[in-house]
């Protein structure tokens, strides 16, 4: 069997692997709707939520790939603070006479790409897990964006800089439209390119896709400077939304995105779900909240139905081939 044919699941199973969290998040949007018709259904709730949605749905793109490949990305808020500061300093500031012009926001994400680079080259040259490298990664991003910080807080002056992410001349902010972007471009690579096609291979068996001369250390590479792309674009519309560079823009995130990957039914082990599955995953973990919110549930409780819903959904995605397992790690 070839590598591709073994890599990409046929379009039945695509659909019935995320349906099942579609259903899930259409059910809990009716629960909301019937409990708080008043405040739910409403167009400022719709564009609430789609704006709690725009960063978690563009770090998705990039951790859905990263875990696809049975790897996993701890540095998704060091490199969204690198590239936030990097993107306030080299843009019209209050701390400086810098003013690159759009070529600020291209750097940051370059920065960003780099920090992605490193981690897939240690963990693929070194063989150190991914866990490890990631979390290194993560600290030396933050490292960075707190060297940038300087002593004062530095403040977005020009007015395209600041409000390009918040902007809605579509109906929904820019940052929404760019995140559906991203969510339509991961789908496209993951179903029509080679380096999508090899993600699934590598995930489901690495070891059979080297025997099937899959370049395994290349495509990781590759799959975590892309997940770097996708954090420092996210901490660029961060900072524009903000208005400010901070370190912690994106605290938080890193839990949040994983759990909406997991809860989407992408298998930590590799090799199962996809974008779309993450999409919905995003979505339901954002209208949960939002939904628990307008309740008035207290945020330890909030956190806690959060956790109780990524071990029931860790357990549902994996019941059906977890008794073909001999060893449970």
């Amino acid at each position: 069997m070839s590598t591709e044919s073994h890599a990409r699941p046929s379009r039945i199973n695509w659909k019935r692997e995320w349906s099942g969290p579609l259903i899930a998040l259409l059910a809990v949007v009716i629960i909301f709707a019937v409990l708080r018709p008043s405040t739910f259904l409403t167009w400022e709730n719709f564009r609430s939520i789609t704006d709690q949605a725009t960063i978690p749905l563009i770090l998705a793109m990039g951790s859905t790939f990263v875990i696809l490949a049975g790897c996993i990305d701890l540095s998704i808020e060091g490199v969204m603070a690198t590239a936030a500061l990097t993107y306030v300093l080299l843009s019209m500031n209050s701390v400086n006479t810098h003013d690159l012009g759009l070529a600020a926001p291209v750097i940051a994400i370059l920065a960003g790409v780099v920090l992605g680079w490193a981690t897939g080259i240690v963990h693929t040259m070194f063989r150190v897990p991914s866990f490890m490298v990631s979390l290194g990664i993560w600290f030396i991003g933050l490292g960075i964006a707190t060297v940038l910080y300087g002593d004062a807080v530095p403040q977005l002056t020009g007015h395209m800089s600041k409000a390009w992410a918040s902007s809605t001349p579509l109906g929904f902010s820019n940052a929404f439209v760019v995140a559906v972007v991203f969510v339509v471009l991961a789908k496209w690579l993951s179903n029509h390119t080679t380096f999508g096609r090899y993600t699934y291979a590598i995930g489901a068996d690495e070891h059979i896709a080297k025997l099937n001369g899959v370049a395994v250390a290349r495509y990781k590479v590759l799959i975590f400077t892309f997940a770097g792309f996708c954090s420092a674009f996210a901490g660029v519309i961060g900072a524009s939304r903000l208005g400010v560079g901070i370190v912690d823009v994106g605290s938080g995130q890193l839990f949040q995105t994983i759990a909406a990957v997991v809860i989407g039914g992408t298998f930590l082990s590799g090799g199962r779900g996809g974008v779309l599955n993450s999409a919905c995953g995003v979505l339901l973990v954002v209208v949960i909240t939002n939904g628990l919110i307008l309740m008035g549930v207290s945020p330890v409780l909030q956190r806690a139905v959060s956790g109780l819903v990524i071990v029931a959904a860790v357990v549902v995605t994996g019941l059906n081939h977890r008794s073909r397992l001999r060893i449970v790690k």
